[in-house]
Formats: structure tokens, sequence, C-alpha cells
């Protein structure tokens, strides 16, 4: 194996905090990045991202923490504040619509990104678009698909381990896939959970969010995979657990699982 030089960031998704407690918090935890929601409800929301993320950034590198990633819009207003904040990549996950078909749907969304390609390209930022089960561009071959015409400097590809073992793609396979446009590594684990009993017409099932040690995503082989390849990047650990009330103690054991694989 040549080794992976890999840094931990986490989306902050489930802690609602003024941006000095979140940067003590996630750097207590053990993390030195993270990726940030900049949505309605949160310290940097879509309306004051001009000004909020810059100042975000500032105040977390004072707590040792830098803003990898975020997960917000793709307007040009967001795309120049990351450029501003040195923020790469703004990561998005997209549907098809129920009355497109996936190739009329991704060729939809290909025209939009087509039109950002002069705007990434003037500020140096990224879209990263992540895979992610259900209606929507859900394995690495259709990731590739989707993304594979650019140059990963302006479109690239976020592979997700957990959706990507609820889809019940091999690790190997789907890295091998993706390798050329793969920016960033999203870490978590889910399976899926029979909700009805042997009795019913028709099995129903719902996606358990749990921890890495216990889910479909098999998390020594995707450290083994990258490993092999001599991925050098960031894995973002997304803090996502059904559990809502047990995150802060899940995410304490995610990340030192995920440091002992590299």
């Amino acid at each position: 194996m040549s080794g992976a030089k890999v840094r931990f960031t986490v989306f902050t998704k489930p802690w609602k905090m003024p941006i000095a407690e979140l940067g003590k918090f996630i750097h207590n935890l053990g993390f030195d990045g993270i990726e940030l929601p900049v949505r309605p409800g949160y310290p940097v929301t879509p309306e004051n991202v001009t000004k909020g993320l810059p100042e975000a950034k500032k105040i977390l590198a004072d707590c040792g923490v830098r803003i990898s990633t975020i997960a917000g819009g793709t307007d040009e207003r967001t795309i120049a504040a990351c450029a501003a904040s040195g923020v790469p990549i703004i990561r998005i996950c997209v549907e098809i619509p129920k009355e497109k078909t996936y190739l009329a749907g991704v060729s939809d969304l290909q025209k939009e990104w087509d039109k950002s390609v002069p705007i990434l390209e003037k500020h140096g930022v990224a879209i990263g678009v992540q895979n992610h089960c259900g209606r929507c561009i859900a394995n690495a071959m259709q990731l590739l698909h989707a993304v594979g015409k650019y140059n990963p400097k302006h479109i690239c590809a976020v592979w997700d381990a957990a959706h990507n073992g609820l889809e019940g793609e091999q690790v190997d396979l789907a890295l091998d896939t993706i390798w050329s446009h793969l920016r960033l590594v999203n870490l978590k684990s889910a399976y899926w959970k029979r909700t009805s009993g042997p009795e019913a017409p028709v099995a129903q099932w719902q996606v358990y969010w749990t921890t890495g040690r216990h889910g479909r995503s098999n998390w020594p082989s995707v450290a083994e995979e990258l490993k092999k390849r001599g991925y050098s990047g960031d894995i973002c650990l997304t803090a996502e657990y059904s559990d809502e009330h047990a995150v802060d103690r899940l995410i304490a054991e995610d990340i030192a699982y995920a440091k002992s694989l590299f």
C-alpha cells in the first residue's frame, strides 16, 4: 500500500450553536475541519453568506478548525463567498424528479452545471456532487456519467460510503469507477431495517443510520482501498445517526474508529 494522507472533517448539521462554541466543540472532538451548512436556521445562511462565511472562517481558525466544504447553494454569491473564505467545494445532492427519466434529469442538471463552469473557474471553487440512495444520482457509475465530462476542478465527485453500501456496491469497484473525479469522501454508515412483519403483503424497509462498525458500508475496506490508491484529501464524517439523542457520543466513537483505520 502507498498509504493515504487524509484529514478528517465533520458535517456540523446536528449542532445549531454559535460559531465560536462550535469551533471549540469540534476541535475537542478531534477534527481539524468541518463541512458547514449554509442553510436557514444556522449561523451562516444564504442571505448572510457574503459576510457570514468569511467571519465564520476567522472565528473557527482561532479554534484550530478550518471550513473544508459547505453544504449550500451554487449561486454566484455563495461561490464568491467560498472563494473569499478559502472553501474549495460546495457539496450538493441532486434528485431526479418523478416526472423525468434518469437521462433527462441528468441532462437538465448538466445544462445548469454548464452555466456554472465559467463562474466556478472565475472564483476557483468546485461543485461536489454526492451519490445518494433513492431517486437520485445513486451509484458510482451514475455519478461518473453525471460529472465525467467536466474538469474536476469545476464539477467533482463526492463519494459517500454509506449510500454506496445501501446500494450494494463493491467498494473497490465503486472507487475504480469514480476515481478520476473524486475530491471528497463521506464516511458514515447505515443499513436497511425492515419495518413490517412477515405477515405484510409486501415488505417495508427504511434506512437506519448507525456507527461505522455496524452498517453496510465496510469502513476497513474503505480505508484499505483509499490507502491502496494513495488518496490524499478530506474524509468527512457526516454525524448522521437515527438515534439523534446520542449524536455526541456516537460521533466521538466514530472519529476514533476512523482514525484507527488510517
